[in-house]
């Protein structure tokens, strides 16, 4: 009996380990300063948020080139910090945008450790405080959500949407046990250890693709073909999942996070941003 007990103690304890060690796959954080925005001509200021567990969180404001048509949230993926995601949405203020550029717990500037639970509470900080900020229409929001954001952003927006206009949605996965699945079994160690670690990340309630009914905004989800980080079925298991008349943007041979970076993909998700402020 006592085996039994150490036994189960033991295959318990190694769970808990692997669990830790698949959820920090998910987060590539760090400092280092890549880019500025005035390399791009852009202004900006820094803005730090209070989080719900009391860490202080750093983000960027980009305010847009005259008047501004809407704000934006820019809930960037797991790698790096703002200033590796600005390439991304440099383009924003000049189209008339104001953007927010958020750094999750434990990313660049930001305070703590980042966990799939707490982004999403990061997330949510940051939604707040844009509502409040001086000169912004509270009323004219977007979130833009880039693959770990673009989920993030999913569990977000159903349960806290309010001013929220449109939801762009880029190369994001459908579940965290597919795409920990997905991602381990490129790997012959740890492709054996994800059915003992995987009941430990989030359940199938807290998943992007089930957040998709509670979700009261539209959505254009945007993903390429040749995403070998986050493949596209996950985005074709979002569309299917997504309430009728969401967009679906599917960009043949664009790799992971390289849709918004081309020209005819910027004017279509501009289009809907312009349109859903409006």
């Amino acid at each position: 009996m006592l085996k039994l007990v150490v036994a189960i103690a033991l295959v318990a304890l190694v769970a808990l380990l692997l669990a830790g060690c698949v959820e920090r796959m998910f987060f590539y954080p760090d400092s280092v300063q890549y880019s500025r925005p005035e390399q791009y001509a852009l202004a900006h200021e820094d803005v730090f948020i209070a989080a719900a567990d009391g860490s202080r969180l750093h983000g960027w404001w980009l305010p847009a080139r005259g008047t501004a048509l809407g704000s934006v949230l820019h809930l960037h993926g797991n790698a790096a910090n703002v200033s590796g995601h600005l390439p991304l949405v440099a383009w924003l203020p000049g189209a008339g945008f104001n953007v927010l550029m958020l750094d999750y717990r434990g990313f660049g500037r930001s305070q703590g450790r980042p966990t799939l639970d707490g982004v999403v509470d990061d997330a949510a900080a940051a939604l707040r405080y844009l509502r409040t900020r001086p000169g912004v229409d509270g009323e004219r929001l977007i979130v833009l959500g880039q693959s770990l954001g673009g989920a993030t952003a999913l569990r977000l927006l159903a349960r806290d949407a309010a001013g929220v206009r449109l939801a762009v949605i880029e190369a994001a996965f459908a579940s965290y046990r597919g795409i920990a699945r997905d991602a381990a079994m490129q790997s012959v160690v740890l492709a054996p250890l994800v059915p003992v670690a995987a009941p430990a990340l989030p359940p199938a309630k807290d998943d992007p693709v089930s957040a998709l009914p509670a979700v009261p905004v539209p959505l254009l989800l945007v993903h390429g073909t040749d995403d070998e980080v986050i493949p596209f079925r996950h985005g074709e298991q979002l569309a299917a999942a997504a309430p009728p008349g969401t967009a679906f943007i599917r960009v043949d041979g664009a790799r992971h996070m390289e849709s918004l970076t081309r020209a005819d993909v910027q004017r279509r998700v501009l289009e809907a941003m312009v349109a859903a402020v409006r």
